[in-house]
């Protein structure tokens, strides 16, 4: 049995954080389906790559403009992305079905300048799952304040969201309060899902860089030990949460959990191990969405064991460590989610950029 199915009987899903044409094309990721991927995760950084560093969309673009010449920038990047997602939505349809609608999903992201908008936030939101037209989309919404109001209007509405960039307890808790909200106020919530996408490895790498500026011997020890501890706190939150009686009472209406996803899992400090993000937060109701070569690594080496619910005293310690020598976590994981939305802006107006490139390369060629 492959690594990808031991870990579902743990209680946690591998999803890729990756999507291109020619793995789609190229029956890759049938492949990785039949292993047992249950899901897809995309955000700009993913569609700028996937775009600009191949010659896969070439022929796609230029079918798009004989059609339409006039077309724009921005036109190009949501036929392009919505035909990627309608395509691999459409593959992870039968793991969407066995499942019975908890995975499966493909998550497409509202476009990074609407991420403290709120109003227009709901309105691109409701504008790509109607564009997308699958049961087994989910769309992303950051967790920035004025993201939380959006994420509990959408789930209202009966749409599936996955929170993304998400970095804190804080965070985390506004987020699950959205959802408990949003549920509350729908008429069907049997039919939502929705996942909190935590981001790992990030926090390792902004808060390495401060302990090494301490320089002292108590802060170097804590290198590494960051990002861990901060996630297995959240997943302690999680359980209170969707073990206590508010959550309860939406569960007697059918509601689903709103699982805990772990984001940005690739092991950015090669003196780390490569599955430092992965092996040590497996447990039931989570997902863990993997970069290409993460995925790799998992499937050759992954360590199949409960371990997210281990080591919280570790954690809390950890923490309090961190404190003493003078890391404040909090202001850390806000740089660190406006940071974040930054890089997927940047991103975004780089793959625009690129586009209105390609556009008049090859009209220029036609």
């Amino acid at each position: 049995m492959s690594r990808l199915k031991e870990v579902q009987k743990l209680g946690q899903s591998i999803w890729l954080d990756f999507i291109n044409r020619s793995l789609i094309k190229s029956g890759k990721l049938k492949a990785l389906i039949d292993e047992g991927l249950a899901g897809i995760t995309t955000n700009p950084t993913i569609f700028q790559k996937a775009i600009t560093q191949s010659a896969d969309y070439d022929e796609p673009i230029r079918a798009i403009l004989k059609s339409n010449p006039s077309v724009t920038a921005k036109d190009l990047y949501d036929r392009l992305t919505t035909e990627d997602i309608q395509m691999a939505a459409d593959m992870l349809h039968p793991v969407y079905d066995a499942s019975g609608g908890v995975d499966g999903m493909v998550s497409l992201e509202v476009s990074p300048h609407l991420a403290y908008d709120t109003r227009a936030t709901i309105d691109e939101a409701e504008r790509l799952c109607q564009r997308a037209n699958r049961p087994n989309v989910m769309i992303k919404v950051p967790a920035t304040p004025e993201g939380i109001p959006a994420i509990e209007e959408l789930i209202a509405r009966g749409i599936n969201v996955n929170i993304t960039l998400m970095f804190s307890l804080k965070h985390y808790e506004a987020v699950s309060r959205a959802y408990l909200n949003g549920i509350a106020r729908t008429a069907n919530p049997a039919r939502i899902t929705s996942v909190a996408s935590f981001f790992v490895s990030r926090v390792d790498t902004y808060v390495d860089k401060e302990l090494e500026k301490i320089g002292t011997k108590e802060a170097l020890a804590l290198r590494g030990k960051a990002a861990v501890a901060n996630s297995k706190v959240v997943y302690r939150r999680f359980r209170e949460i969707f073990s206590g009686k508010e959550f309860t009472a939406q569960r007697n209406r059918g509601a689903r959990v709103q699982r805990v996803l772990w984001g940005s899992t690739s092991t950015k400090n090669p003196a780390y191990a490569d599955l430092l993000y992965v092996d040590n937060l497996i447990g039931p109701d989570t997902v863990n969405t993997l970069p290409m070569e993460t995925l790799e690594a998992f499937r050759d080496h992954g360590r199949i064991e409960r371990t997210v619910d281990k080591g919280l005293d570790e954690a809390d310690k950890v923490l309090t460590e961190l404190k003493k020598v003078g890391i404040n976590l909090d202001k850390v994981t806000e740089q660190l989610q406006k940071d974040g939305v930054k890089a997927f802006t940047d991103s975004f107006d780089q793959l625009l950029s690129a586009l209105e490139n390609k556009r008049t390369e090859l009209l220029s060629k036609d």
